[in-house]
């Protein structure tokens, strides 16, 4: 059989995921349904076995002719009852795993997620370009530039990865700017934010100390401020002039 070699698009390998993780959470949440409705039988079976017993909390007559039946109830309604907690437990664990398989896909685009991976994106493509044009280490000589015939063999073997990266790269920036066009995601940066200005970051207001090329630096209650993202920013108050 031949193998199918052709690279994937970074938008079909997304739409891929998508696809299987929507299956997935299907299935999950067919299964907790199961669970649920097993839960729910195994309960009124046990409610069913409780009904059973002597009324009043009738104690076991010993040598009675009744003592094995009694018996054989009370146990009937302990391992119901164990059987109900058992399977009540394992729908809640069934309800949980189909919740977290439903917000798989929300957190992989998460705003800032997607600005970190993008970040990311950008510092291993960098990476890959300072190593073709890296110097080369000579014994005798210590290290010197590298040739362009090295230079073009180290392209060759990276373009590859880079292509990749570069595809990704394209792909992730799309996911932002649509992110930001559509308001879910902001679009703060160095050029929008200064020095003194208020910004809302995980749900709490802080006064910017100072702008970084990424980052923020904001006041905290101590002698030091703390760093945060553009893509943390939430909402962005000027100071007043």
């Amino acid at each position: 059989m031949e193998i199918d070699r052709t690279t994937r698009s970074t938008a079909e390998v997304e739409a891929a995921k998508i696809a299987r993780q929507a299956d997935r959470a299907d299935a999950l949440d067919a299964k907790a349904e199961r669970k649920t409705a097993n839960a729910e039988a195994a309960w009124e079976k046990h409610e069913r076995d409780v009904a059973r017993l002597p009324e009043g909390g009738e104690p076991i007559k010993v040598g009675h002719h009744s003592e094995g039946r009694h018996r054989n109830a009370i146990n009937k309604a302990h391992n119901s009852m164990r059987r109900s907690i058992d399977a009540h437990s394992e729908a809640e664990e069934a309800a949980r795993r189909a919740e977290a398989a439903a917000a798989t896909t929300d957190a992989r685009y998460n705003p800032v997620t997607v600005a970190n991976r993008i970040e990311k994106i950008g510092a291993d493509i960098r990476r890959y370009e300072r190593q073709i044009i890296a110097d080369v280490y000579d014994p005798e000589k210590g290290y010197r530039p590298a040739t362009d015939e090295q230079k073009a063999k180290r392209a060759a073997h990276y373009a590859p990865k880079l292509d990749e990266l570069r595809d990704q790269l394209a792909y992730w920036e799309q996911v932002r700017a649509d992110q930001i066009a559509t308001g879910k995601a902001t679009g703060y940066s160095r050029d929008t934010i200064a020095k003194g200005d208020a910004v809302k970051i995980r749900g709490h207001w802080v006064k910017v100390a100072r702008v970084n090329a990424k980052t923020v630096s904001v006041e905290t209650p101590y002698s030091w401020t703390d760093l945060a993202p553009y893509a943390e920013i939430q909402d962005h108050q000027p100071a007043a002039a």
